[in-house]
């Protein structure tokens, strides 16, 4: 075998339940894979070759780590970049994952991560690719930060009549851009939360987020992620205009409750999504927010189910 097609998912971030670190771990993640698919080609050659140069960056550590002799890489198909959606995350697993096939590694996808250097500090995108559906992970633990992948706590497909609205404006792309440039020094510098707003959070996770989502109430689920996601905004305030990234972001969060339960940003932003019960909601709501947005800053709006299957490996 020469020659590999990765197929990848997109993923939503709800948020991260424990910023304080007080009981030995942090961070911990809640959020889900989406059926919007990164897609890629990676074949064996000598040297690194690559046209897209976050590409040509992951094949060449991955070929400097593991000693291979090089690798090709083509994006066939993209995902938005820098807008909350993981394509930097699903690339990189893409092309350690693929290469790790090609050349017969039987490395893991925890594996390859620890060798990107990816889904150390939030590990939904690791899950994303290796399971996809609902995704809870439970923090790495804070003497091991950027050594470990953090681990799986729970995961579970999400019902086939679930759909998510997804809205990405054009609004704070740049600004986002050159945050993200500073990503790691933002995180390694961090404010604690206080312990308070962390037992919180955790409380809306375990026993009003999961529950729901166990006993498949999509208003409770909603309601759950709703203001888990609300309370985590007002932690970052100081990096965005308020709980969310931007007015227009608010103003499209505004929009989404009078129909639906359910209403978050993802990560930095400026990307935000509803979750909605039926085809046909989901369409209708799509539809409001391409006007809404229209009238703003512009941007794209999609409706989608989750992924519950994770990547997907195939001969190219």
């Amino acid at each position: 075998m020469e020659k590999l097609l990765i197929s990848a998912p997109a993923h939503l971030h709800t948020g991260n339940f424990d910023l304080t670190g007080d009981l030995g771990r942090l961070y911990g993640t809640v959020g889900f894979a989406i059926d919007i698919p990164l897609e890629v080609e990676v074949a064996k050659a000598k040297g690194i070759k690559a046209e897209d140069k976050d590409a040509y960056k992951f094949a060449k550590r991955f070929a400097e780590k593991t000693h291979i002799e090089g690798a090709e890489v083509r994006i066939k198909r993209e995902i938005p970049k820098f807008v909350g959606l993981g394509f930097h995350t699903t690339l990189a697993l893409s092309i350690g994952v693929g290469l790790s096939k090609l050349y017969g590694l039987n490395l893991s996808v925890e594996d390859v991560a620890l060798i990107m250097g990816r889904g150390t500090i939030t590990a939904l995108g690791v899950y994303a690719f290796k399971t996809g559906g609902f995704i809870i992970e439970g923090g790495f633990k804070v003497d091991q930060r950027e050594k470990m992948v953090p681990p799986l706590i729970f995961q579970s497909a999400m019902p086939k009549d679930w759909f998510f609205v997804v809205a990405i404006p054009d609004e704070s792309r740049v600004e986002i851009t050159k945050m993200r440039s500073k990503e790691d020094e933002i995180l390694g510098n961090l404010k604690v939360m206080p312990k308070e707003q962390s037992d919180q959070l955790s409380r809306i996770v375990l026993v009003k987020i999961m529950p729901a989502f166990v006993e498949k109430n999509i208003k409770e689920f909603g309601e759950g992620l709703t203001a888990f996601n609300q309370k985590l905004g007002q932690f970052w305030s100081s990096y965005q205009e308020g709980t969310y990234r931007n007015k227009v972001v608010e103003g499209g969060i505004k929009l989404m409750l009078q129909h639906s339960s359910c209403a978050c940003q993802t990560s930095w932003g400026p990307t935000f999504y509803s979750l909605v019960q039926g085809e046909a909601e989901a369409k209708r709501l799509t539809e409001e927010l391409k006007q809404y947005l229209k009238k703003s800053s512009g941007g794209e709006v999609f409706c989608t189910k989750a992924n519950n299957s994770g990547a997907s490996l195939s001969k190219a």
